[in-house]
């Protein structure tokens, strides 16, 4: 895969079907591995995330920002915002959450969660953002340690329904006041 004709863009209505396919895919690569994860958990979950009607849905709450990263019109990796979602250990007068943030399993350390990442962060800058954050798994030590590059610190915990396992995650929080991108 050549990064170098990485492109970025936000998505059209007709994409529904390629970010569902992508998004469980994606989903599946990072979770399925691990051993507390029951296939029937993965699968509830993905059914109800990641179908069509769900990305439709989403796609069409203009609270919802989502991001393609595509090399040769495929898609390696996506981004979603909510804007305005918060938590209770969030301190902000505009909060945005960076609700998911996944690469295709063979893009990974090539740049695409970063493009990703930084368009995010400009996204929210000049929306006029104070605090981006996010839930990541506890078990998820690669994603922790992404995020801490750029900047975001546990701020708490909240609860995360894989299926029928509730889990615990992470929000990891960062202030766009300052150096934001």
């Amino acid at each position: 895969m050549n990064i170098g004709s990485l492109s970025l863009r936000r998505p059209a209505a007709e994409d529904e079907a390629r970010i569902a396919k992508f998004a469980r895919r994606a989903f599946d690569e990072a979770f399925s591995g691990y051993p507390e994860n029951r296939p029937e958990d993965m699968a509830s979950y993905m059914d109800e995330a990641f179908s069509v009607e769900a990305i439709r849905s989403e796609l069409e709450n203009a609270s919802n920002v989502y991001v393609l990263a595509e090399v040769d019109a495929e898609i390696v990796g996506y981004a979603k915002l909510a804007v305005g979602a918060t938590e209770e250990c969030i301190e902000a007068e505009k909060p945005i959450e960076l609700a998911r943030l996944y690469c295709a399993s063979e893009s990974i350390g090539r740049g695409v969660g970063k493009a990703l990442m930084q368009e995010c962060l400009r996204f929210a800058v000049e929306g006029g953002h104070d605090v981006m954050w996010l839930g990541v798994w506890t078990k998820n030590f690669r994603a922790q340690e992404f995020y801490k590059q750029f900047g975001f610190t546990k701020c708490g915990e909240h609860v995360f329904v894989l299926g029928s396992d509730p889990q615990t995650d992470w929000v990891m929080s960062r202030s766009l006041k300052e150096n934001a991108v």
